[in-house]
């Protein structure tokens, strides 16, 4: 599904003459780069937020809009869609400004104690705190070797699903052994507004690394004729009027088979790459930033870093496990911000103080 936010909610960045002096700069506008905007808004604390994609919600949006998430704590079962919306609902109170479509490429700390943060397009920042929330980084699909079926990118090869209904009454043929390639085979086969012609699914051996009960349900289907799956490689393939027409899958027989489709959809998982944060001097372990479990602050301080960039002993990559690490790293924060102020846990719940950052009205309790 193709993102649908407000542009003015995606991208509230306004033109600025010399640096934007703030609180927090965050990186990464993902669900626990959002989540990271309300942590800190408790504690009074102003934040801008940055992210290469051009809209805000990360991979949730960018990878998996229409999957269900079931992990997320006293929400049942939502999308990621969903998720971001929620998130974006949320931290409406803080007024948090977003510089969407542009990459950080400069951290430095400067004389008095601040950091300037600049980016690709020119935006910089003189700010007193940083959170790295950049999920695995900049990511990009691994790619299918095929030389030349580069050509049909975007109008028949697909590394990801932006919007379904255009796979609606294709022949597809589905690429990859994990998850995605697993979840959106089974998606396209169901009796949906999108469902597909026919899919058929093709992997180089016939184990998965997909969950096993949609191996199961995908063997079913198989049985039942629903669909097909296929061991082997893609080699090669063929081509009419400027349109890819099938591909050659190689199996473990050596046997070359021709395979029409209208659609081709490769899932090899993402290739994370760490980027600029590489160059910011921070310590780093096979291409994740080390972290303290205190206060989630890397090596320099004053730059933390949250959600699935960082690491340290016993981390889940789970997104709940990054909104934990958020509201600590802005307690962890909030001395940089406020050195004079003494920074009290106070509750949602009771607090008249957050009530009225929150702007809501604080309950009267018998």
């Amino acid at each position: 599904m193709e993102p649908n936010l407000n542009p003015e909610v995606a991208d509230t960045a306004r033109s600025h003459d010399g640096p934007i002096e703030t609180d927090a700069v965050i990186v990464g506008a993902g669900p626990v780069g959002l989540f990271q905007v309300f942590e800190l808004g408790l504690l009074e604390i102003k934040a801008h937020i940055i992210d290469s994609l051009a809209y805000a919600g990360g991979q949730c949006i960018e990878l998996y809009p229409d999957k269900p998430i079931y992990d997320i704590p006293a929400v049942p079962v939502c999308t990621g869609k969903e998720l971001t919306d929620n998130l974006l609902k949320q931290i409406e109170p803080f007024g948090a400004t977003f510089h969407l479509g542009q990459e950080v490429t400069e951290v430095q700390k400067q004389a008095d104690g601040r950091f300037r943060v600049a980016t690709n397009k020119g935006t910089t920042f003189l700010t007193k705190t940083v959170f790295i929330a950049g999920g695995v980084g900049s990511f990009q699909p691994r790619t299918l070797k095929v030389d030349g079926l580069d050509k049909f990118l975007d109008s028949q090869l697909h590394y990801r699903v932006r919007n379904p209904a255009q796979f609606a009454g294709k022949d597809l043929v589905i690429v990859g052994g994990g998850d995605s390639a697993l979840d959106w085979a089974l998606n396209f086969v169901e009796d949906t507004p999108h469902k597909a012609n026919s899919v058929i699914l093709v992997h180089r051996r016939d184990g998965f690394r997909a969950a096993p009960a949609s191996v199961h349900k995908m063997r079913e289907l198989c049985e039942a004729m629903h669909m097909q799956f296929l061991v082997g490689q893609v080699t090669g393939f063929d081509e009419q009027d400027g349109r890819l027409t099938s591909i050659k899958v190689t199996g473990g027989d050596a046997v070359t088979r021709s395979v029409p489709l209208d659609m081709l959809l490769v899932f090899f998982g993402l290739s994370p790459k760490l980027g600029p944060i590489a160059e910011w001097g921070l310590n780093i372990d096979r291409k994740q930033v080390v972290v303290d479990t205190e206060k989630f602050e890397t090596s320099t301080p004053g730059i933390f870093a949250v959600g699935d960039i960082n690491t340290y002993p016993g981390k889940k990559k789970l997104i709940l496990s990054g909104f934990h690490e958020a509201a600590l790293a802005a307690f962890g924060a909030s001395p940089y911000v406020f050195p004079e102020k003494r920074v009290l846990l106070q509750y949602t719940t009771t607090s008249p103080k957050l009530h009225k950052v929150l702007g809501v009205e604080s309950p009267v309790f018998d």
